[in-house]
């Protein structure tokens, strides 16, 4: 179980980037993100919408205290720092964890988050994105395979070459 914890979010500065973070981790395999900082009842709703609508599972969570939302999780924990060791590394040792826990910076990320985590990992070493670097991250970790099959799936697109076309499924 893949779960992501983003940190230090602020309602009026991060709402796409903690909401893009939430659905890249949602398309490539996550079941759940968790954010602290401010309280956002909007981010938190929207996301549960597109869950609905777009299949699961994926639960969407405030953390008042993340530090000791970190501590607690039985599972690996990886910070994304482009200050860490290059995560190519490290993959085939973390594809093998039961529980994974994915933690993405805001602002400025506390000094405690890099001694909490079991890994500080990077997808490079130049200043980056943060969705861009958990998008690199869970395409390598997931094998390269999106997660084709959602439960519960009220809408589905339908490939095509020009336009846009969904259905509706019941």
């Amino acid at each position: 179980m893949i779960r992501i914890l983003r940190l230090g979010h602020r309602v009026f500065r991060d709402q796409r980037i903690s909401s893009h973070c939430a659905l890249v981790a949602r398309a490539l395999g996550a079941q759940g993100f968790a954010y602290s900082g401010q309280r956002d009842s909007n981010l938190k709703d929207s996301l549960k919408r597109v869950a609905e609508q777009w299949g699961g599972p994926f639960s969407v969570r405030y953390v008042k205290d993340w530090k000791r939302e970190i501590r607690n999780f039985k599972g690996m924990k990886v910070h994304l720092t482009v200050y860490g060791l290059p995560f190519q590394g490290h993959i085939s040792k973390l594809k093998k964890a039961r529980n994974l826990l994915v933690i993405v910076g805001g602002e400025k990320v506390p000094p405690e988050v890099y001694q909490l985590s079991d890994f500080n990992l990077s997808v490079g070493q130049q200043p980056h994105s943060e969705v861009g670097a958990l998008a690199v991250f869970l395409y390598e970790l997931s094998g390269r395979k999106f997660r084709e099959r959602f439960q519960k799936v009220k809408r589905k697109v339908i490939p095509q070459e020009r336009g846009k076309k969904t259905v509706k499924r019941s």
